[in-house]
């Protein structure tokens, strides 16, 4: 009965337009003449930091390198007649908004640490979201998803989707799973999460939502971005779809942008005609490449990543001049039991605090940090921190100790005694006290 409810999408379940209908099908064809996941794929038998380095890496047969090349090509040669070829197909190398060979090679990597059938990857986190809402939804279906979650969710659904194309949106608090299915209706086709919620760090048990999304025939998508798949695998805890932002912790490295959604391939073959080809989402050669070199190192960078954040949340809660502290490895955590369930072997690189302290001493405290960089992202090597103040449109859906102002910090992967030493001397520069 619940296989029957989350059933297979069906050309009549989608309901696409003939001509997409068509650019569907021809993407399908190129992906198994074009493209052949096994060649470069190390299956769930080898261990994550194996797969990180080798899938999707193969010995260049022009050259003989043994990593692959940037492909800086934006067309490719077509065949002797191409008269009857679909120019809008996905996935084939033809023109690289319909796909090209370091994407492709990105994509072997990312659905294969994300322990999914396929992925597709676009040209930022915000890209692969609208990819995938667009794709999926249609005017009067009605979608769910968590009051706390990166704002460009809150501005697709909340607003843009809501308001121009008539989608149905519900805001949630998903920390409580009945919650949710409160909230589902008849014309509930997707469930959204995120978790570890930004910027609050609240979370969601995605098995539980999962059961809930698929008894009722809706879908669940997870943004994974906070957690990165050496933490958390969504797919394996019952998710439809995983969503990260490349930007962030899989690249690593501050230097380039992406986004990726990783599901079952029926689902993938339409988001990626739909939001590749026809909303031009392609990511460009050269930050996937860039995307790729940097996944290699994202058991290693991870690891350190959850070592420091959890030293440096410690540190913190002990902290005279701290208000609070948000970060799922802490006991003190509401969601800890549910974070330790679904996240292992750590809890990420990002935390939330506030401080005892009027508006002006929170931005002196960040004017005199020295190892710590005060600018957006997360997920780099180098630590990143930025105050969110008090008149944040979204404060209302914030727990009670958000509305006085808080800082979002991404812990780096830096000495973490030099990160502390660095959050005590700007402290007492701005006249808060610490202790060891």
């Amino acid at each position: 009965m619940r296989s029957r409810k989350l059933g297979i999408i069906s050309e009549s379940k989608i309901k696409l337009h003939p001509p997409q209908q068509n650019l569907w099908k021809d993407s399908v064809i190129f992906a198994q003449k074009g493209k052949n996941m096994e060649n470069h794929t190390f299956g769930p038998n080898y261990g994550f930091a194996t797969r990180a380095v080798h899938t999707g890496n193969d010995i260049d047969k022009d050259s003989g390198a043994i990593k692959r090349p940037i492909t800086m090509a934006n067309s490719y040669a077509l065949p002797y007649d191409p008269t009857d070829m679909n120019w809008s197909s996905a996935g084939g190398n033809l023109y690289t908004r319909n796909g090209g060979t370091n994407q492709k090679y990105l994509q072997e990597r990312v659905a294969s640490l994300e322990g999914g059938e396929d992925c597709v990857v676009l040209a930022s986190g915000v890209a692969a979201l609208s990819g995938l809402f667009f794709a999926l939804l249609n005017q009067g279906d009605h979608v769910i998803f968590s009051s706390v979650t990166y704002i460009a969710v809150y501005r697709l659904l909340n607003e843009l989707l809501n308001n121009k194309f008539g989608v149905e949106t519900t805001l949630v608090d998903t920390t409580d799973p009945a919650n949710v299915e409160a909230a589902i209706r008849p014309n509930t086709k997707l469930i959204h999460i995120e978790t570890p919620g930004n910027p609050t760090l609240m979370i969601s048990d995605i098995a539980a939502i999962s059961d809930i999304a698929h008894r009722h025939g809706a879908l669940l998508s997870v943004d994974n971005t906070f957690a990165s798949p050496y933490n958390q695998r969504p797919i394996e805890l019952g998710a439809d779809f995983a969503v990260e932002s490349l930007t962030k912790y899989i690249n690593g490295h501050g230097d380039s942008m992406g986004g990726a959604i990783i599901g079952k391939r029926e689902y993938l073959d339409q988001i990626r005609a739909t939001s590749q080809v026809n909303l031009g989402g392609a990511i460009s050669p050269f930050n996937a490449w860039l995307i790729m070199r940097g996944s290699v190192t994202l058991p290693l960078r991870m690891r350190q990543h959850n070592e420091n954040a959890m030293a440096v949340a410690a540190w913190l809660e002990r902290q005279p001049c701290v208000s609070f502290v948000a970060y799922p490895g802490l006991k003190s955590h509401k969601g800890y039991e549910v974070a330790k369930k679904q996240m292992s072997p750590g809890f990420g690189g990002v935390l939330s605090f506030g401080l005892k302290a009027d508006h002006d001493t929170h931005n002196q405290f960040v004017s005199y940090l020295k190892v710590i960089t005060s600018a957006v992202s997360l997920g780099h090597d180098e630590s990143l921190i930025v105050f969110l103040g008090e008149n944040d449109e979204r404060q209302y859906l914030y727990p009670e100790e958000f509305h006085h102002g808080f800082f979002r910090f991404s812990v780096g992967i830096e000495d973490v005694k030099d990160i502390i030493a660095d959050l005590s001397q700007a402290m007492n520069r701005a006249g808060l006290n610490t202790v060891e």
